[in-house]
């Protein structure tokens, strides 16, 4: 399954198009609708597809992961409840199987496109700034483990708070402050000048 295109950060409702939002989407894929089922996985390929690029570190196995966590949301999807928001479901299904796909593939092969990589939501006018911030700060990354990575990548790309961090990642919210703590110190160290300041 592979499907292609980008799409505005996530809605839970109606969006002012008219346009069904996540949690209707999801309702319609409850009931196998396979149209909206595609339409929820542009809504999140691109953004699972960065998160996943830095947590397998193996381009080759970012589709597979992503197509595997979407192939879960589609035959689980009645098993939400909607207790925590769809996203934190769905990137805790992510974060699970890419620890498994690390587990059979431990060693990373080189990316060398990885840090060139633009966010595809960043706004014409700050374009060129934040692909300085984000190529920085993915360089900056590598040095990190894969635990403190998925929690910098959760929240300065894609801007969610430690509570949800910590029920996609499983663990108490101490612990997603402390690798954050952790990492930060590690991230101040490997940048420098203003970039240092940004973190």
């Amino acid at each position: 399954m592979s499907a292609s295109g980008t799409a505005s950060r996530p809605t839970t409702g109606a969006s002012a198009s008219g346009a069904p939002g996540e949690r209707e989407l999801l309702e319609r894929v409850k009931m196998h609708d396979l149209d909206a089922f595609e339409r929820l996985y542009r809504i999140y390929q691109p953004r699972l597809a960065r998160f996943l690029t830095n947590l397998v570190k193996r381009p080759q196995l970012v589709e597979e992961v992503l197509d595997d966590t979407m192939m879960v949301v589609w035959n689980t999807a009645a098993s939400f409840r909607g207790t925590s928001k769809l996203s934190t479901w769905v990137f805790a299904i992510a974060y699970r199987k890419a620890l498994k796909a690390r587990m059979r593939w431990p060693d990373p092969l080189e990316d060398q496109q990885f840090d060139n990589r633009v966010s595809n939501d960043a706004a014409p006018d700050a374009e060129l700034e934040q692909s300085r911030i984000r190529s920085a700060l993915v360089d900056a990354m590598e040095g990190l483990s894969a635990e403190q990575r998925a929690v910098v990548d959760l929240t300065y790309f894609h801007d969610l708070g430690y509570r949800e961090i910590a029920e996609i990642l499983g663990c108490p919210v101490d612990t997603v402050k402390t690798r954050m703590f952790h990492a930060r110190r590690r991230l101040r160290q490997a940048l420098s000048g203003t970039l240092a300041d940004w973190l």
